[in-house]
This record gives structure tokens, C-alpha cells and sequence, in this order.
């Protein structure tokens, strides 16, 4: 499996008819080191992607959002199964020693509210979800992020969403990778040596289009423009040639991918090595948790905590969940479970 510096397990990827490009990039990615200029690919699920201009929501000043995820049906008694069954999973890893913590990139509505369209709105109980979760998490002792928090406080002179794309901000993935650290650091001390996670380089800007923008008919696209895509450039090499091994294992979307800083952010915040496995949104969480925990790279080198990354528009959507996620990785929640169970004995 192609790693980034040995550190970084490069995305599982499966054929995409709609984007034969997008395995190009996916293959130059794979071959890119851990904090150099990689490639932006879509979170988008195909399903909306196929769907195209009609999942696309237009708002203010040429803002977009995903109509694929429902600013009104907040679903959060399933949203709370989903609370469940993550603590259950991570309850099975600190038996074995695999400390974990919880981040979920919340709705770009919940975080760019402002932007929506003349009359559209969060439902009550949509609002209400995001800390509904925590506050569940909470009761549970599941370490979960307050990344509505972290990305508030990002600079107002930046973006926390990208304008015409689905994911957050280089600026905002930093912030909530800044908050995971000081949860994985309040439970106590990590393993490894200092000195060895990443040194970040500076801010650079990149022009192209949004993954949102290019789902709109040419015209439309012409008219929202390409976004500036504020990301960091290559920092400088830790002191070992490869970061030693992952201490820390980021799992998740393409929120986390590298070319928007999280686990650079993470490693540097932690001082410490950060693996990455990370898949395309409609593999699903609970499919990409299983793809690293049965990788020989899991077996070679267990990692001292594990954070899991989720959306918050599709928490309501446990492993059987199925039309939302690809049919090969819909499965029983006491499948996914018995699944985790046998990969980490």
C-alpha cells in the first residue's frame, strides 16, 4: 500500500465513471510526500454528484451548498444510535490499549449560516442536533471535539468553509486538528519522541474551481468562479527521514485528506508521527474504520489512539444504512462490530 512518509496510508480507492481524472490525482497523491502540494479531490458522494446541478444549493454572494444533506430533518434519534455504536467500537479499542477521539465536520450551513439562501434555514431540531451528539458523547465518557467551536473561532479575515465547495477550510481543518490534540494530550502523555511529528510551511493560495461549482450547468459554473483555496505549502522535514511510526491514526473523508492540513496540523500539534487512512464519502465511516483495523499496516503497528472523523450530515446513517453507502460496504451494526472485534484480537 502506498504510504506518505510512512506515516500516511494513501485513500483506498475504487473506480469512478464519472471522474476518471480524479484516479490520476489519486495516483499522484499516493506519491506525494506527507505536507507537499497535493491534490483536491471531491468528497461529494457520487450518488450527488450524479445528480449533479440539482444537489447543488445556491445562496448569497455566489456561495454553494450541498443539497444532498437536509437542513430540516434532523434525524437525531439516529444520530444518537450512530453515538452508540461508536462508543461501542471504541470501547472495544481501549481494551486493547488504542485510546480514541471523536471529530465530526459539522454542516457548512451550521457553520456558514449566513450565506444561505433568502428564507432557508436550519429546522429547530436540525440546530439543536450538533450539540445534542456532544452532550450524549459526553454521558458516555466519548472524547468528542467541539469542532463547531474550534471552527467559530477561526480568524473572521478567513473562510471556515470553502465558498463553492463542500469541505472546510485549510484555516478550519487546522482549528478542529487543534482541538483533537488537546484532547489526546489531556488523557495523558503520548508515546514516541518529541522532535518527530511535522513542521508546517507557510500559507499559500491556490485558484481553481469549488467540487460544488463544477456540479453546475457551464454556464452557472462560469458565473460562481473559481475559489481561493488558502493551504500550506511543504514544511521542512522532521528530524527523522521518515517521522518514525504513526503514534496517532487519523481515520476518516476527505475532510482530513492532507491537502487541507489535518494531519500535518495534528502531527505538529502532538509532536509526534500521524498515520492517515481516509476514503471517498459513500465508502462511509464505518467501512474506512475497518479498512485500516484489517490492514497489515494495523498489525505491524498499533497506534497508541486512534481519532475517527465523521460528517455530521451523515451521522444519522449506521453500517446497514443502505442507498448511502456502496452497496459492497452496507453491513448489520453486529457485523461491523464483530468485524472490529476480530481485526484487534
Amino acid at each position: 500500500m502506498t504510504t506518505f512518509r510512512r506515516s500516511l496510508i494513501a485513500p483506498s480507492v475504487h473506480a469512478d465513471p464519472l471522474d476518471s481524472g480524479r484516479r490520476r490525482l489519486l495516483l499522484a497523491l499516493g506519491a506525494a510526500p506527507l505536507a507537499g502540494a497535493l491534490s483536491f479531490v471531491s468528497l461529494a458522494p457520487r450518488r450527488a454528484l450524479a445528480a449533479a446541478s440539482s444537489s447543488v444549493i445556491e445562496g448569497r454572494d455566489l456561495w454553494l451548498y450541498p443539497g444532498w444533506e437536509s437542513l430540516t430533518d434532523d434525524a437525531t434519534a439516529n444520530c444518537l444510535k450512530a453515538v452508540d455504536l461508536i462508543h461501542q467500537t471504541t470501547d472495544k479499542l481501549a481494551a486493547h490499549g488504542i485510546r480514541s477521539v471523536i471529530a465530526i465536520a459539522p454542516l457548512k450551513a451550521r457553520s456558514c449560516p449566513e450565506y444561505l439562501p433568502g428564507g432557508t434555514a436550519l429546522s429547530d431540531g436540525v440546530a439543536k442536533r450538533f450539540a445534542a451528539m456532544r452532550s450524549h458523547a459526553d454521558s458516555l465518557n466519548l472524547p468528542m471535539v467541539d469542532s463547531v467551536a474550534a471552527i467559530a473561532a477561526v480568524d473572521a479575515s478567513q473562510e471556515k468553509y470553502i465558498r463553492a465547495d463542500y469541505h472546510w477550510s485549510g484555516h478550519a481543518a487546522e482549528a478542529v486538528a487543534s482541538g483533537v490534540a488537546e484532547r489526546l494530550l489531556a488523557i495523558g502523555p503520548l508515546k514516541g519522541e518529541a522532535g518527530s511529528g511535522t513542521r508546517l510551511g507557510k500559507w499559500n493560495e491556490e485558484v481553481r474551481y469549488g467540487d460544488l461549482a463544477a456540479l453546475l450547468p457551464p454556464d452557472r459554473k462560469k458565473a460562481v468562479g473559481k475559489d481561493h483555496f488558502i493551504v500550506r505549502a511543504a514544511g521542512a522535514a522532521a528530524g527523522l527521514v521518515d517521522g518514525g511510526a504513526p503514534v496517532v491514526q487519523v481515520v476518516g473523508n476527505s475532510m482530513v485528506q492532507p491537502y487541507l492540513g489535518f494531519p500535518q496540523k495534528l502531527s505538529n500539534a502532538i509532536d509526534r508521527p500521524v498515520g492517515l487512512t481516509w476514503t471517498f464519502g459513500d465508502t462511509g465511516p464505518w467501512k474506512t474504520l475497518l479498512n485500516y483495523l484489517e490492514s497489515p499496516e494495523f498489525k505491524a503497528n498499533v497506534p497508541q489512539a486512534l481519532v475517527w472523523q465523521f460528517n455530521e450530515g451523515q451521522m444519522m446513517n449506521l453500517p446497514g444504512a443502505a442507498g448511502q453507502w456502496d452497496a459492497a460496504f452496507v453491513m448489520p451494526d453486529d457485523v461491523f462490530l464483530a468485524r472490529v472485534a476480530k481485526a484487534i484480537a
